[in-house]
């Protein structure tokens, strides 16, 4: 099955999402919560990752996590300055922590996540002034793409559910 839908972008940060979202079919194919991720530099994406917590059995698997860690052996560096990085989901706490210990420089998503995000949504890790660093933030880059894909996805869950208790 490919990407399912056709979105015309209009600038870096939509055409750099809209990868992200890519990334989040690859999870919502592999069924995983559809969340995406890719990591830039110079304009160039360095970096890609896709949720994969019930693959590797691993709840810190997330698509930033992933994406940031390849990010570090594709630069050979822990330290992340001068990237982007684009998630379609407002990140949770755990990976803005990781966002602030590889030092991105600018962090963008898509779909707020009302229960565990960490730019607002939930708690907001990023109005805290860090002792090392400060990312700068945009939001709600292709946010209806990036809202549907999860709609969609826990729609299917629940009609899957559905069927079995049948």
């Amino acid at each position: 099955m490919s990407f399912p839908w056709t979105i015309l972008t209009q600038n870096d940060d939509e055409r750099f999402m809209l990868e992200a979202l890519k990334e989040a079919w690859k999870a919502f194919k592999a069924d995983e919560v559809p969340v995406g991720a890719v990591l830039v530099k110079d304009k160039h994406i360095i970096a890609r990752g896709f949720n994969q917590v019930e693959m590797l059995k691993d709840a810190t698997a997330h698509a930033e996590m992933l994406c940031l860690t390849a990010g570090e052996s594709a630069l050979d560096n822990w330290r992340l300055s001068e990237t982007t990085l684009y998630c379609t989901v407002e990140p949770c706490s755990m990976c803005a922590g990781a966002m602030f210990l590889t030092r991105i420089k600018t962090l963008v998503w898509g779909a707020p996540d009302l229960r565990h995000g960490a730019n607002g949504s939930w708690v907001n890790l990023f109005d805290e002034i860090h002792p090392t660093h400060a990312i700068e933030i945009r939001k709600h880059v292709l946010q209806n793409p990036c809202a549907q894909i999860l709609k969609d996805f826990f729609q299917l869950q629940r009609e899957k559910k559905s069927r079995e208790k049948k």
